[in-house]
């Protein structure tokens, strides 16, 4: 089961990615295997040498009573300290942004793919439509030869 950010690829250059895994608590993992999750709105920030990801919605689970978790609460993210390193000296210097790109199980454990994005101005936006539509109809003329 996979959640991904298809508005990422859409608003953002993508430069690099990056796997980490998440903190959770006990109702979220279920929400997620659920599906009640949403990244599209999410972004990651680096605080005092850690990673956080900020406004990732996982839905309440049903059955999970008083211990239920906060929808949108700032969860952490698990990654090893020289590429959180890597990642701080580009979010500083240049004009990078940590966006979620996918959310993924690995041997029953929740991963989220970060891309280090530069936001895409409307210009370059209309030539991704333009490059799609061509690509499309391409495929269509090949379908029928």
């Amino acid at each position: 089961m996979e959640i991904i950010n298809r508005r990422a690829r859409y608003d953002y250059f993508i430069e690099d990615t990056y796997e980490a895994g998440i903190v959770l608590k006990g109702t979220e993992i279920k929400s997620i295997r659920g599906g009640k999750a949403n990244i599209k709105d999410s972004y990651a920030i680096i605080r005092n040498g850690e990673v956080y990801l900020i406004n990732m919605f996982i839905d309440h689970y049903k059955e999970g009573n008083i211990f239920n978790h906060e929808e949108t609460r700032s969860r952490k993210l698990l990654l090893h300290k020289n590429e959180i390193r890597k990642l701080d000296n580009k979010l500083k210097l240049e004009v990078y942004t940590l966006i979620p790109l996918k959310l993924y199980f690995v041997r029953g454990k929740a991963k989220i793919e970060l891309g280090l994005c530069k936001g895409k101005k409307n210009y370059d936006k209309r030539e991704s439509i333009k490059e799609r539509d061509l690509k499309r109809e391409a495929a269509k003329i090949n379908k029928y030869k």
